[in-house]
């Protein structure tokens, strides 16, 4: 943490339940106290360890491509920069492997009630369609549900299948900020080789 970011959170715990005590009392002051650790728990349990992701390539065999998709991918020029990326991964006469990630985006409610659910539905159509634009372009590929946080979810996909490229593709202006943090991320603590395609809207194409 920045040393500058220090008395902020400092601020941000105290601040809170000195003035729930001024104007409620002990009684509000005491469930404020509750409410503020409970949040600085959750926020400790959600913090990842910021180490490398993924193996060190070892050269041998057919190499591996992980696509994680936001939003169905059927974008020609996006699925032709995959195609000639998967090209790029072929080794020893043998076809890239090629897997279709879909984090399961929930809302603040589902989240909430922990249904997940309608989250997993919503991403394993993103899968259907994406792989049926693969196979059209002459690119099987596997697919997978992941965590709704990019990040994890490519960390978490890893550990079963050693990719050496992973390409993000989303649609532009899909939550610019979280999406731009999670490619950021990606991009430093990848050891496999990282792409980032922005696909625009149909509308202004």
């Amino acid at each position: 943490m920045a040393p500058w970011k220090l008395p902020l959170v400092v601020a941000a715990i105290a601040v809170p339940i000195a003035v729930a005590f001024y104007f409620g009392g002990p009684g509000v002051g005491v469930a404020i106290g509750a409410l503020v650790g409970v949040a600085i728990m959750v926020w400790a349990v959600r913090q990842r360890p910021r180490g490398a992701i993924g193996e060190p390539a070892d050269g041998a065999g057919a190499g591996k491509l992980l696509v994680v998709v936001g939003d169905p991918l059927e974008d020609a020029a996006a699925i032709a920069a995959i195609a000639e990326i998967a090209a790029g991964e072929e080794a020893s006469n043998e076809s890239a492997e090629v897997m279709v990630l879909a984090p399961a985006r929930l809302g603040f409610f589902d989240r909430w009630a922990s249904d997940v659910e309608g989250a997993r539905r919503d991403a394993q159509q993103r899968l259907v369609l994406s792989v049926a634009s693969l196979a059209a372009a002459g690119i099987e590929a596997e697919a997978r549900v992941g965590d709704e946080d990019v990040v994890q979810a490519v960390e978490d996909q890893l550990g079963s299948f050693a990719a050496t490229a992973v390409v993000l593709v989303t649609a532009a202006g899909e939550e610019d900020a979280a999406v731009a943090e999670a490619a950021s991320e990606l991009r430093e603590r990848l050891r496999a080789e990282f792409r980032w395609i922005v696909v625009s809207d149909p509308a202004t194409r």
